[in-house]
């Protein structure tokens, strides 16, 4: 399992119907199998996000407050990888629950 504690991340790939974008930064704390996270930036006014590593696979809900005033959210299940640089990349299979449509974002670490 990788530690993803104090990991920034950005998103440098997203679905048609993603809110997300490359402006969107996502701020990890993790404590033991645990995982939360804030993130913002584009579409996403604020979001936050709640999971647990099992199977080697983070699994998670999030909710999220965009800039239109609306509020959404849905679960995941992603693959969480080391890459040969060393970096961490999150490939997020996200599904909504509150509206329509399901697809995948690719999540890199920033170097900070």
């Amino acid at each position: 399992m990788i530690d993803l504690d104090g990991v920034v991340m950005h998103v440098s790939a997203t679905a048609a119907n993603g809110v997300v974008d490359s402006s969107t930064l996502l701020r990890f704390r993790q404590r033991g199998g645990r995982v939360w996270a804030t993130y913002g930036g584009g579409r996403v006014r604020r979001g936050w996000l709640v999971g647990r590593f099992a199977d080697d696979r983070l699994r998670f809900r999030y909710a999220q407050s965009e800039v239109d005033g609306s509020i959404h959210g849905g679960r995941s299940q992603c693959e969480v990888r080391r890459m040969e640089t060393g970096l961490v990349r999150i490939v997020e299979h996200f599904a909504w629950s509150t509206r329509t449509g399901h697809g995948i974002n690719v999540f890199d670490e920033l170097v900070l």
